[in-house]
């Protein structure tokens, strides 16, 4: 068997190792029978000192067999650790050659620093596959939701152009909702853009978060009473810390999803001061949301295939990611749950400090 690199090294180190101990024990031993003869000569028969022929094969052969010995014990536990190392040595070129799916072989557990490299090369590869997903997802997504304003501008502006429309204020005003539209998407890309890589600016200040609520819910009145919902107000947290800006474009984002998604009936919109935290909520009544889509409603581009809709066009699928990106932003979470009667219910919470 050719041995080559690591394997090479630890059979030398073996076999280094195995002759050393035969050759400490060797002169040891010698050195034993020197002060014998120097201290006790009365006891010391120097006869027998020279070592016989047999006594010299015995020496050389148990010498020998160490040294086999510890290359067998080398090669084994080279093989050892070489199995985690070439796995990841190989799934690295893999993933090099863009084969992101490449795993290695942990091997032997007892191996500890051999095999934990395999696992944690293993995690790094599972992260690098799940972001490559998601970037692809997300320029699919993106495109898509691109695609739909661009081609409606284009096409009445080419009408314009050729003569087709004629110039009135009601066409200007579609296309002004669909550069509107066009705007609120750059918007909601570049929030959950920059929360994700952790630059997400916050002007936080004291602020007075039920009044902020209540210049929302008023701003909102006539789209949430055109889809026959009707909001309670419940507010009681008062003077908070945070950034008034973020938290509007929070609870619009939360307003919108339950004009377009929820059935018609009340909605309510609490605010309050939980211990150390401030928590707002609203709680609509349905459809819900499906235990199997739960996990994912604040991931971007994620859409409830089940949902109501109020009208045609679905949203973009990163309003409620938004409101995860402002509320981690602020130091706190978001979170949805169902609720006693069939709705949901979504809640922001974050420090009070």
């Amino acid at each position: 068997m050719k041995l080559e690199g690591l394997s090479r090294e630890i059979a030398r180190s073996m076999m280094a190792i195995a002759f050393s101990v035969s050759l400490f024990m060797l002169l040891t031993s010698y050195a034993f029978f020197f002060l014998w003869k120097t201290y006790w000569p009365e006891n010391f028969d120097a006869e027998n000192m020279v070592p016989t022929a047999p006594e010299w094969l015995w020496m050389i052969g148990t010498t020998l067999a160490g040294l086999a010995l510890a290359v067998v014990v080398g090669i084994n536990l080279s093989k050892r650790i070489l199995v985690p190392l070439n796995s990841v040595a190989d799934s690295i070129r893999r993933v090099a050659q863009g084969d992101l799916a490449a795993r290695a072989d942990a091997g032997d557990p007892s191996l500890g620093e051999a095999a934990s490299l395999a696992d944690d090369f293993n995690l790094l590869a599972e992260k690098l596959q799940r972001m490559t997903q998601e970037q692809t997802l997300w320029n699919a997504a993106i495109a898509h939701e691109l695609r739909t304003p661009v081609t409606i501008l284009r096409g009445r502006l080419q009408g314009l152009a050729e003569g087709v429309f004629e110039p009135k204020e009601a066409l200007f005003q579609t296309l002004l909702t669909q550069v509107d539209g066009l705007a609120r998407l750059i918007e909601d890309l570049r929030v959950v853009g920059l929360a994700e890589s952790g630059h997400l600016d916050l002007h936080v200040r004291k602020a007075n978060l039920d009044e902020e609520i209540q210049d929302v819910v008023a701003f909102c009145d006539a789209a949430l009473r055109s889809a026959r919902q009707r909001v309670v107000l419940d507010l009681q947290a008062g003077v908070v810390p945070c950034d008034p800006m973020r938290i509007r474009q929070a609870l619009l984002a939360l307003i919108e999803n339950v004009r377009r998604h929820a059935v018609a009936g009340t909605v309510l919109i609490q605010s309050r001061l939980d211990g150390a935290n401030v928590c707002f909520s609203m709680e609509d009544e349905g459809p819900g949301i499906a235990p199997e889509f739960a996990s994912q409603v604040f991931t971007a581009f994620r859409r409830n295939p089940a949902a109501h809709t109020q009208d045609d066009h679905k949203g973009s699928g990163l309003g409620l990611a938004v409101v995860a990106a402002i509320a981690q932003a602020h130091g706190g979470q978001a979170n949805c749950r169902s609720t006693n009667r069939g709705g949901s219910r979504f809640e922001i919470s974050w420090p009070r400090v």
